[in-house]
């Protein structure tokens, strides 16, 4: 049977060449139903999954990993210094390379407007001198990257500005734009939109499915730190680094299903019962669940 399947495949993709998308007299319908050729078939672009990454990679970004929530305010020339003494021998422009591709951007004192990112669709800062002053009144979401021993995962997470209550996430392979929507769906289905829902202006969140996604919640803005401002999402930041210190470099899970585990573990801790001191050691979920039912 899967012999068969991979036959029809071949024979598919064979008869896919003599489709003329441009230059024939004939629509690429008639064309397919001359060749017996389904039409879907026809416009499927197969995916080359991507190479799997060798365990020097992985030891380096990991590296990068406890160095950047070490030292947030350090850029490439710093982190390949720090990878230098630990007696990892890499260039610039891999350590550049590697740090674009885990979302890592240094921690700047002031805005960077010179490197503003060239997007077809950013959107302004909303948060700058606002007073937070309820649960649902600003949203943070992010991706991190979460290394093991043996490969790497991506955690996107959505937190609650005011009560710091983490209202959705998820654990990726890749940074594809269908899990970050998919996080901000389940979480708008329960706990409701956001006034504002504001992140940095990586390509996932500056693609046509988010901004659309968004956009179809009439009653939320999209707010976009500036460029080389990372500490404009100063609230997902911070949760980051405490999952990552308090959690993940402690117990170093060797496995995706015992980062998910971890993951699954450490939020519900952090949500419910890890106190904050700027609330007198309330829980976020205290300090979400409690206003949220005054004001409902």
């Amino acid at each position: 049977m899967v012999k068969k399947k991979a036959q029809t495949s071949i024979r598919n993709e064979e008869k896919k060449a003599l489709i003329d998308f441009k230059n024939s007299n004939l629509t690429v319908k008639h064309q397919c139903e001359l060749i017996d050729l389904p039409r879907s078939t026809a416009y499927h672009t197969v995916i080359e999954p991507e190479p799997e990454p060798s365990q020097a990679e992985i030891d380096i970004k990991n590296a990068i990993d406890r160095i950047h929530y070490k030292e947030a305010s350090y850029g490439v020339r710093r982190i390949r210094n720090e990878l230098k003494n630990l007696g990892y021998n890499i260039g610039r422009r891999l350590v550049k390379r590697y740090m674009d591709e885990m979302d890592i951007v240094a921690f700047y004192p002031g805005p960077n407007l010179s490197k503003r990112a060239k997007m077809a669709k950013t959107y302004p800062y909303l948060l700058r001198n606002m007073k937070i002053s309820k649960p649902n009144q600003v949203w943070s979401i992010d991706i991190s990257y979460v290394g093991t021993p043996t490969g790497f995962v991506y955690l996107t997470a959505i937190i609650d500005w005011y009560s710091r209550f983490i209202v959705g996430y998820s654990i990726s392979n890749t940074l594809q734009t269908d899990t970050v929507t998919r996080v901000v769906k389940d979480a708008v289905r329960k706990h409701g939109m956001p006034e504002i829902i504001n992140s940095d202006q990586g390509s996932q969140f500056t693609s046509n499915a988010y901004i659309d996604l968004i956009k179809s919640y009439n009653y939320t803005k999209i707010s976009m730190d500036g460029k080389g401002r990372a500490t404009d999402n100063i609230a997902i930041e911070r949760f980051f680094r405490s999952y990552k210190w308090e959690r993940l470099y402690l117990e170093y899970p060797e496995t995706v299903t015992e980062v998910k585990i971890l993951t699954k573990k450490y939020i519900e801790h952090y949500n419910f019962t890890r106190g904050h001191q700027s609330y007198d050691y309330k829980t976020p979920a205290e300090i979400y669940y409690d206003i949220s039912q005054q004001a409902a």
